[in-house]
């Protein structure tokens, strides 16, 4: 039976992703750091679906976690066929009024976590007859340089960091700089693995019914311009996941920010970024 490693997977995004798999028989490996909504979660989709589901309780900003949750699956006898980097987390407000460490926590989660587990569990995907690694972004859309892709997509979180530092996406700005280095990372990894088995997707969901915005305490008025298009976590899972068996390398969710993606592309970067700053109040 297919297997997934899913992250961020109590709640959300991932929980609807682990909910849909669980409908198609996959087996669930669930990865979070609250262990009631985790056990919760795996009776549950257990006792409804028929499959069989497990779970790792982990902070994802500890220095070792992505090796952690890699030696848990072997000393377990876990083989999986599908990674799906779903967790991560911003804060909102300006860069300064955040310590370095919960800057530096962010970046751990956003970037490192995925770059760690794609290394560990590529092997092992490899071997299966098919295989898919899924990641969640967000926004913003950088060239891809396979053959030099951590550095690539480092130089794409810095540009990223760099103007939002002066008003690129304001108040979300490590957030939106990480989610820029997880694309430029996909896609120059799909690019190598292009006559492999493993097929990498990354999908960019814009606002979605999490609780993100409370979380990172996005502003009042960023909050209520989001709710006239705001998607559920059932259908940002749904076409993720679709997006991932489809084997596409990228896929934006839904037809609003497939529009607004494409503005942000039009306008000179000045005027998207003065916008988002009135939009986050800073």
């Amino acid at each position: 039976m297919p297997t997934a490693l899913i992250t961020g997977a109590s709640k959300g995004i991932g929980r609807a992703i682990a909910e849909h798999l669980a409908k198609i028989k996959t087996d669930l490996l669930l990865v979070a750091r609250s262990e009631d909504l985790l056990k919760e979660t795996a009776i549950t989709l257990q006792e409804t679906y028929g499959i069989k589901a497990d779970y790792l309780a982990i902070d994802l900003s500890m220095d070792d976690a992505a090796n952690k949750i890699y030696e848990w699956c072997i000393e377990k006898g876990y083989s999986i066929n599908m990674l799906i980097n779903n967790a991560g987390y911003g804060l909102s407000g300006q860069f300064q009024n955040h310590s370095l460490l919960l800057h530096l926590d962010v970046m751990k989660v956003n970037m490192n976590v995925p770059v760690e587990l794609c290394y560990y569990f590529l092997p092992m995907l490899l071997d299966q007859p098919e295989a898919y690694i899924l990641n969640i972004a967000s926004q913003a859309s950088f060239q891809a340089v396979p053959g030099l892709n951590i550095y690539a997509a480092s130089k794409a979180f810095l540009q990223s960091f760099s103007r939002g530092f002066f008003q690129a996406v304001p108040g979300l700005n490590i957030y939106a700089a990480s989610k820029a280095f997880l694309q430029s990372f996909s896609r120059g990894l799909q690019y190598e693995l292009r006559k492999s088995n493993v097929s990498v997707t990354v999908v960019y969901p814009g606002s979605t019914d999490t609780n993100f915005a409370e979380a990172a305490k996005v502003s009042p008025k960023a909050i209520k311009m989001a709710q006239a298009f705001t998607m559920s976590a059932d259908k940002v899972a749904e076409a993720s996941l679709n997006a991932m068996f489809s084997r596409k390398t990228e896929s934006t969710i839904g037809m609003i920010n497939k529009v607004g993606k494409f503005l942000v592309w039009l306008m000179p970067k000045k005027i998207s970024e003065k916008a988002a700053g009135n939009i986050y109040e800073v």
